[in-house]
């Protein structure tokens, strides 16, 4: 099996079914880290609340390489994505930038990069974000961490990024499975 199916049969296995909005499901089993690389690891003493599903799209942007004179790159703009649970129903969203996760209920939280490692080829990296203080009473309360698993898509445009379309944006699709952490 490969490394993406094994993700996703141990994210399926262990929460399917979890309602984001209805929060804490004492009976759900530990999100298996086993098959994640170390450095996107959930440090212990927390534990799942949430798992998402998400489906969206990154916009990425044609600019010159910063000292690089006659060079150019796509650079990443920011992320637009719905929130689902298991059961494929809305519960949120993410967008960027600043990175920003937003329940239903209203409550919201940005996240700071702790690490990433790659994932399947043509994909965007595996992530592990630390939570910043929520705003809002909701579901977002009290997060501390936040892993991207499973990625699919992502990454910048195959197109050419040159002079000539110096400023063009495209937009490309993309889906992840966001799980959400507190203290335990």
């Amino acid at each position: 099996m490969n490394k993406s199916l094994t993700l996703r049969a141990a994210a399926l296995l262990g929460l399917a079914g979890l309602s984001a909005c209805a929060g804490i499901n004492p009976k759900m089993p530990m999100y298996s880290q086993s098959v994640l690389p170390a450095a996107v690891q959930v440090p212990a003493g927390n534990r799942v609340a949430i798992e998402t599903a998400a489906t969206g799209s990154i916009t990425y942007e044609c600019r010159a390489k910063a000292d690089m004179a006659g060079q150019f790159e796509w650079v990443f703009v920011g992320p637009e994505a719905k929130l689902m649970d298991r059961s494929g129903k809305a519960v949120g969203r993410y967008y960027g930038p600043p990175a920003t996760w937003e329940s239903l209920d209203g409550s919201r939280l940005t996240a700071t990069q702790v690490a990433v490692a790659p994932g399947s080829p043509g994909a965007i990296p595996l992530q592990l974000v630390k939570g910043n203080p929520a705003v809002g009473t909701g579901v977002m309360q009290g997060v501390t961490y936040i892993q991207r698993v499973d990625t699919r898509g992502g990454v910048a445009p195959l197109a050419a990024c040159a002079q000539a379309n110096l400023g063009a944006r495209q937009v490309v699709a993309y889906s992840a499975d966001y799980i959400f952490y507190k203290a335990s």
